[in-house]
């Protein structure tokens, strides 16, 4: 018995039949008409009215409240995008052209040690000095260490594409148990794990996640709000990336695994 369900995160009805062949579970998020066979966000205990600035956490948000607890337990529960898949551990050739043979359809007996499966890390240490000196001068003054390679931390690299100062004053808010080990976290790495995409096989331990992160991103809409355009818009999923980074890392024993990115709307019919 295959114990992984992947949610594939989409935005585009058209897509069903190519999610659903994957044999994933389809999400739809955002105002597309979506059909019946799509699990909504916007039905029982809900923020879908924040997709705009919480993106494919609004999703996560409905799970928690309305459906994790009914999940069976030591499933392996997963997340993916129609743009972005969990690459198979299976078979490290990537000579098929089927994306279907490329992604994770099964869990690994290998697996059975650990609680977590992450995205392999991004590193931010390789943003050009001249990059820096023309985008970044706030966040430099603000992190000196930035002129070498090694202080272009994760810190660093949010004061100087998402708002500077904007992670400081978040992780303020944080509940004591969290905030110096985040603050620290965040200063003494120079990459984490990518996106907010995880496999988790403990509903136990995500509800825990899940209860830490919200209530955090909710404090952070009393200096945020909703009135962010553009780039800025995301700022929540690029503080819950950032976090969830850390505190599966510190609460979990966590395996990393490639990301492959794979755009279904662009496939041929």
């Amino acid at each position: 018995m295959n114990n992984l369900e992947i949610f594939c995160i989409c935005i585009h009805d058209k897509l069903l039949d190519k999610i659903k062949k994957l044999n994933y579970t389809p999400v739809g998020l955002g105002s597309d008409i979506f059909s019946s066979e799509w699990i909504r966000d916007n039905s029982g205990i809900n923020i879908t009215s924040k997709n705009k600035f919480y993106g494919e956490l609004t999703f996560h948000y409905w799970l928690w409240k309305n459906k994790l607890k009914s999940i069976q337990k030591d499933k392996w529960i997963g997340f993916c995008g129609y743009r972005r898949f969990w690459k198979n551990e299976f078979d490290n050739s990537d000579t098929s052209l089927d994306i279907s043979q490329k992604i994770l359809k099964r869990i690994p007996s290998s697996w059975n040690k650990y609680d977590v499966i992450l995205g392999e890390h991004i590193y931010l240490n390789q943003i050009p000095l001249i990059k820096i000196l023309k985008y970044g001068k706030l966040a430099f003054l603000r992190n000196p260490g930035a002129i070498l390679n090694k202080g272009r931390n994760i810190r660093f690299q949010f004061d100087m594409f998402h708002g500077n100062g904007v992670l400081d004053k978040a992780i303020e808010l944080l509940g004591q148990s969290d905030r110096e080990d985040f603050k620290l976290y965040v200063k003494k790495n120079i990459s984490f794990n990518y996106g907010n995409m995880f496999i988790c096989k403990s509903k136990e331990l995500m509800i825990r996640y899940y209860e830490t992160l919200f209530p955090w991103l909710e404090k952070c809409e009393n200096f945020l709000g909703f009135e962010l355009k553009g780039y800025e818009a995301r700022t929540y999923g690029f503080l819950a990336e950032r976090f969830m980074a850390y505190w599966f890392n510190k609460n979990s024993k966590v395996h990393e695994i490639p990301v492959i990115f794979h755009d279904l709307n662009k496939e041929e019919p």
